[in-house]
């Protein structure tokens, strides 16, 4: 009994006709490169009978009379298309008005030659760490016929393509209106690129979206380079008489900027900076023992008791470690921002440290980690505000972030309490300026 396959190959062979043939052995040739190559060979051959199609559709059918017509044809020129992430040379048809006046666009190519799908693939690849030297090896192939007629491919045209993308970005980010924005939280801080700073602002809005707001050049992170970012998003619709809680690292620069542009806002210090701080004062054998008094003061859900903890510790490091006792004791009553707001649970370790922005500052340092010169402000500032973008598409809402409208109920009130004496002071300074004049 002859099984399935031993019938199979019992049957006579068919031929198959001679024009299928010459089609499969056409496409053979072109998927021998890959299937992208087949991909675009396809595309130049589908693209070529769309602009003949379109050029039909304005000007009429090739030598039919048409006396309502108001285009004709102008021949062909060279013209280039973006395919498989490089520029194709084609050859387009041309179309004018009747009267020989204007050129009339053919959409088809318009939308083919536009160079943004070319220049984000520039933008992603380099964000990823590939340089302007090895762009071209990272493509997959397209076939010997498309690679010689390709175009834009080279370090230089690679570079040009990336700084106009990254000018893009820079300008979307510090275009972005903020006066629909509400936040909850402000982290600030600086990144060091080689010689350069950049100082950088993360919002988190009551839903718990974390959102890169604008960034700033400058030689150091200094309270100048800050207070002109601040002073920017303020300009750009940052709505802070509401109350928003800041967080910041042990910076007193930032600090400072924070109280000139924002006023008596709320400021949360960093607890993971300020343990590092102390430690880095203490000898080994002694850093186990404060190192976990620090943890249980911070962690405390009552602030009276913490804040107790902390000055107690501060007093007996005095006379053996007097420089751990005045790094605890500068801002200490601010690493207690967040328990004397009532803020417990998941949301105060989230918003205890400066973790949320350090995570986009490390992105910004993988996407440059190939840039081996800072060449001025522009280019720090274009890199890094193509780096805070592509950390946005990576975030995800913070831990804690349904206890968001309870942080900013808790600030609105804080920031009321503290309204009136300033207020009753201005006042009081207003008169005395009046009487001595």
């Amino acid at each position: 009994m002859k099984t399935v396959m031993q019938e199979q190959d019992a049957r006579p062979e068919r031929a198959l006709p001679p024009g299928v043939l010459d089609a499969l052995g056409e496409l053979a040739g072109a998927a021998k490169d890959g299937l992208l190559a087949l991909s675009v060979g396809v595309g130049l051959g589908v693209l070529s009978e769309m602009m003949e199609a379109e050029l039909d559709e304005v000007v009429g059918p090739k030598h039919a009379q048409n006396k309502e017509r108001t285009a004709v044809r102008h021949g062909h020129e060279d013209g280039q298309v973006t395919l498989g992430g490089r520029r194709v040379a084609v050859r387009r048809p041309r179309a004018r008005t009747t009267d020989g006046e204007e050129e009339v666009p053919l959409q088809t190519y318009e939308y083919f030659a536009d160079r943004d799908p070319l220049t984000r693939v520039v933008l992603e690849q380099m964000l990823a760490g590939v340089s302007t030297r090895r762009f071209s090896r990272t493509r997959e192939p397209v076939g010997e016929e498309v690679s010689a007629r390709e175009r834009s491919v080279s370090k230089s045209a690679v570079s040009r393509e990336f700084v106009g993308r990254t000018r893009e970005r820079l300008d979307e980010l510090m275009a972005r209106s903020l006066s629909d924005v509400r936040l909850a939280a402000l982290m600030v801080d600086g990144i060091e690129m080689k010689g350069r700073c950049c100082v950088v602002a993360l919002g988190i809005t009551t839903d718990g979206v974390k959102l890169p707001l604008g960034l700033w050049d400058g030689s150091t992170e200094n309270k100048t380079v800050t207070a002109h970012l601040l002073a920017d998003l303020v300009d750009r619709g940052l709505d802070v008489e509401q109350g928003v809680l800041v967080v910041l690292d042990g910076s007193k620069a930032l600090r400072a900027a924070v109280n000139e542009v924002f006023g008596p806002v709320p400021v949360q210090r960093c607890v993971r900076h300020k343990e590092r701080n102390v430690l880095d004062h203490l000898p080994e054998r002694d850093r186990p023992v404060v190192k976990a008094r620090l943890r249980r003061a911070w962690a405390s859900d009552n602030h009276a008791l913490a804040l107790d903890g902390l000055n107690t510790l501060a007093g007996e490091l005095e006379r053996s470690h007097p420089g751990a006792t005045a790094s605890l004791r500068e801002g200490l009553e601010e690493t207690l921002t967040l328990t004397r707001l009532g803020i417990h649970g998941r949301l105060k370790k989230t918003l205890a440290s400066t973790n949320p922005i350090e995570s986009m500052i490390e992105i910004i340092r993988r996407s440059s980690r190939n840039v081996k010169r800072w060449q001025n402000g522009d280019m720090c500032l274009r890199w890094t505000a193509a780096g805070m973008l592509e950390a946005e598409t990576q975030f995800r809402r913070v831990a804690g972030y349904t206890d968001l409208a309870t942080l900013a109920l808790a600030v609105e009130r804080d920031l009321t309490a503290h309204r009136p004496t300033i207020h009753t002071t201005t006042r009081e300074e207003t008169a005395l300026t009046t009487l001595t004049v």
